[in-house]
């Protein structure tokens, strides 16, 4: 489909290999909409229709700057997102998420505190599982007040690939 015909509800995708496994790169008019992972919960993430587009200059910018990032040549990420869905609380999480450093982890306390509802970490828990952007809305930086690796769309695997990527003296408990 030519990016000319398209519409602000129509969602392009292009797939990239990565160091955690093929990723979908997920792209509107309004920019990118998500990150996604190969084994990825069709129900975490619900966007459709989908249209195969792999000159899709938004996805083309995202893959290259992912492709920095894996290099270890890209510490931020400058894409215009577009959070697709969500509610006010999810957005709200997400926008914290964007404010975690490069090479720092943050708690789910921390991250329920920063957005003014310290008593809300279940839900910042849940609402971090739901982050349609991966690793460029570093929901992997996110982890228990223990400091241990929690849940992750992209499996532990992946989450501790990314913390050791950004903080080579990172310790997993």
């Amino acid at each position: 489909m030519a990016l000319s015909r398209m519409t602000s509800s129509s969602y392009f995708y292009k797939t990239m290999p990565s160091p955690v496994g093929l990723l979908t790169l997920v792209a509107n008019a309004h920019g990118l909409a998500a990150v996604l992972w190969e084994n990825d919960d069709p129900k975490r993430v619900h966007l459709s229709p989908l249209l195969e587009e792999t000159s899709h200059p938004v996805l083309l910018e995202a893959e290259r700057q992912l492709h920095d990032y894996f290099a270890g040549k890209r510490e931020t990420f400058s894409l215009k997102l577009d959070f697709i869905s969500g509610t006010e609380f999810q957005r709200k999480v997400w926008a914290a998420l964007l404010t975690i450093p490069f090479g720092e982890t943050r708690s789910y306390a921390q991250i329920a505190e920063q957005i003014g509802n310290p008593n809300a970490v279940r839900a910042v828990g849940a609402a971090n599982g739901k982050n349609p952007i991966s690793i460029i809305a570093p929901c992997h930086r996110v982890i228990g007040s223990n400091g241990k690796l929690t849940g992750f769309a992209g499996g532990m695997e992946a989450k501790a690939f990314l913390l050791k990527l950004e903080a080579k003296d990172f310790v997993l408990q």
